[in-house]
């Protein structure tokens, strides 16, 4: 495997019963990256994540961590994996400094290192000075998420999986995860489940997107952004006729396709609209606008299609595919 990637996942397949779960996934990770691993509801996040770390096996393919085959070599692979699943187990009677010393125990960290480790995990997830010695049961869901990330931290893994590490918490307590999360990038190398998407957009290298079980998008945002949602986008809050306005942007030869438009309190109207010619059509459209009797412009302004509108876009193309594959032909 190559020296600069950390994961490699080819063609993994998993079923439960009749149903598969995952189906010939693959996807690479290089050293520090941070990724999000996105996907709806059952499309086979934690199934590769645990497949990943060791837990659950796969019917067939293959997964590597550190150059080190998930299958033949389980046990190791697990040294080198902290994971911190959806759901965090944390006791409820123990306190924080003694579950995180219990924990590199269990990690098998040396003896005469445990005490630096544990020290090193709360530093840098904020609870040496903050919560060091309270009862896991008091702490609020913030810091039992902060305590679960320095349990995965825990004996310096090469790579770090997070599955809704942000899930149940304010925007105050995302925050702090948030950096916590970056402040890793380069470090470890981390794949991020969330539904959260700003989060991962925020947060993460590049994204891979999983549906029904198979990927379906992998790249940079910016990338992602290009195939699934080309094209110059705007935002036009107006007053008048919306066929008004399409006609006089068609008699100066731009070219647009409508994605929406609705209506506004005081008569306004917000139209969405993908502008087809390639440059920036900004200032052609408020001159092709300007002194129509029936239309009056009040804002034009651009829009970048953010990580949840990828998102859909990518999803709603693989059920297409999907169905047209399932569909005979006459």
């Amino acid at each position: 495997m190559e020296p600069n990637i950390s994961i490699r996942v080819k063609n993994l397949s998993r079923r439960f019963g009749a149903a598969w779960a995952i189906r010939n996934v693959s996807f690479t990770v290089a050293k520090g990256e941070i990724v999000g691993f996105l996907g709806p509801n059952g499309a086979g996040k934690s199934t590769t994540m645990r497949i990943l770390s060791g837990i659950l096996t796969a019917q067939s393919g293959s997964a590597w961590v550190g150059g080190i085959s998930v299958a033949g070599h389980p046990h190791e692979v697990k040294r080198r994996i902290g994971y911190m699943p959806e759901n965090n187990p944390l006791p409820d009677d123990m306190r924080v400094v003694e579950y995180l010393r219990f924990r590199a125990r269990l990690k098998e960290v040396p003896s005469r290192k445990i005490r630096a480790a544990v020290e090193e995990a709360m530093e840098t997830c904020d609870l040496a000075r903050t919560a060091r010695r309270k009862i896991i049961g008091s702490l609020s869901k913030g810091f039992r998420q902060r305590v679960g990330i320095a349990d995965a931290l825990l004996g310096d893994p090469e790579v770090v999986i997070m599955d809704e590490p942000t899930i149940g918490l304010d925007p105050h307590q995302i925050q702090s995860i948030r950096k916590l999360i970056n402040s890793l990038r380069g470090r470890m190398t981390v794949i991020l489940s969330s539904h959260i998407l700003p989060e991962i957009e925020r947060s993460c290298d590049r994204v891979v997107i999983i549906n029904r079980g198979r990927v379906v998008a992998t790249g940079t945002h910016e990338a992602l952004r290009e195939e699934f949602v080309p094209g110059n986008r705007y935002k036009l809050c107006f007053s008048g006729k919306e066929a008004s306005l399409l006609a006089a942007l068609k008699q100066k030869d731009i070219s647009v396709d409508c994605i929406h438009c609705e209506a506004q309190c005081d008569a306004l109207q917000e139209m969405h609209l993908i502008a087809n010619d390639s440059g920036e059509v900004g200032p052609a459209m408020m001159t092709a606008l300007q002194g129509l009797p029936e239309v009056t412009l009040h804002s034009l302004e651009p829009q970048v299609p953010n990580l949840e509108a990828i998102f859909l876009a990518a999803t709603k193309r693989s059920w297409e595919e999907t169905i047209g594959a399932q569909t005979p032909t006459a």
